[in-house]
């Protein structure tokens, strides 16, 4: 698997990304080695004058804009689904059981390929911001892995940064039609897609809901999907029924799978887990990825080849990892 991706021609990282990072680090700001629990702060995608990293953000988002196949997921055009209406006058009265297998269904039939659902937290909104709604609906749309794994991307040759901004138009279409649906039924609803960030930080709030795993790399990892598929977000009241958090075992396989870190062009995959904002968990050095991630319009690297990520082997992977867990001896 090294060996692979040796013989790709990865972008050196240019001068001009690395004299645009500030003077503080990244990782300070979210919370490498803090030990208090706390809400995340406005980063790297969020408006540009909210952080410190702004300049770098902005540079990012132009050398993207420099190739037309990615523009033109990016446009005012592109098609990130319909405008949003009003809320109707009354709610319509059913079981939260009626309502969680309403939606379901009709997210699945609307290009979604999972949806679950989780209680608010106020850890799931970033510090600064505000969400009323009490419940999450997490939407996740998979990506076509084989474009996904045309790395490294570039101007010349963007077909992974394409299907990564292809799927976010997607997973922006089902949130905004799931929200339609809700409030046409007489319920609050705010649609959250990305990839830019707002109020709601999906991450922890997607793993709550049982969406997927927190993978070594730093991003969620699927028990169906692996960690080749992409998010969105509905929050709303409507009375529903939440989901649980999945064991796939990917906790176990991460512990002594050593490939993510190895394939990282700069190097910024942490082997061990890490204390931030209070909680141990996997983290990625962002002060390090950034610059590859920006001169290589996304990078993806470390979820392409992901083992998980391969078609068809994350559910295997969930079997072998819970069946070698069980037959485990206890001392």
């Amino acid at each position: 698997m090294t060996k692979k991706l040796d013989s790709v021609n990865w972008p050196n990282t240019h001068a001009d990304f690395a004299s645009l990072l500030p003077e503080v680090s990244g990782n300070e700001i979210n919370g490498l080695n803090e030990t208090e629990v706390r809400k995340a702060l406005p980063f790297f995608w969020h408006p540009h004058d909210q952080h410190e990293f702004g300049e770098l953000a902005t540079e990012v988002v132009n050398i993207q804009r420099r190739s037309p196949e990615i523009t033109e997921h990016y446009s005012r055009e592109a098609p990130r689904g319909p405008k949003i209406i009003k809320k109707a006058a009354n709610c319509l009265e059913k079981t939260s059981d009626d309502w969680t297998k309403i939606i379901k269904h009709f997210a699945l039939n609307n290009e979604a390929d999972d949806i679950r659902i989780t209680n608010m937290s106020p850890l799931y909104v970033y510090e600064g911001y505000k969400i009323d709604e009490p419940r999450i609906i997490v939407i996740g749309v998979t990506m076509d892995h084989d474009e996904l794994d045309k790395i490294p991307a570039s101007l010349t040759n963007p077909a992974s940064a394409v299907e990564v901004a292809r799927q976010y138009n997607r997973a922006a279409r089902v949130c905004r039609e799931l929200t339609n649906f809700i409030l046409s039924k007489g319920f609050e609803a705010k649609a959250w897609a990305g990839p830019f960030a707002s109020n709601l930080n999906m991450m922890p709030a997607a793993i709550n809901s049982g969406m997927g795993t927190l993978g070594k790399h730093g991003s969620l990892i699927h028990g169906e999907f692996g960690s080749s598929f992409r998010l969105s977000a509905v929050t709303t009241d409507m009375p529903l029924i939440c989901d649980e958090p999945r064991d796939i075992g990917a906790e176990d396989f991460c512990a002594s799978c050593q490939i993510c870190v190895k394939v990282c062009p700069p190097g910024a995959i942490f082997e061990e887990k890490q204390m931030v904002r209070g909680v141990k968990k996997w983290f990625v050095d962002f002060d390090k990825c950034i610059p590859t991630f920006g001169e290589a319009l996304g990078c993806a690297a470390c979820i392409a080849k992901c083992p998980w990520s391969t078609p068809g082997r994350a559910p295997k992977l969930t079997q072998k990892m819970l069946n070698r867990r069980k037959n485990k001896p206890t001392n």
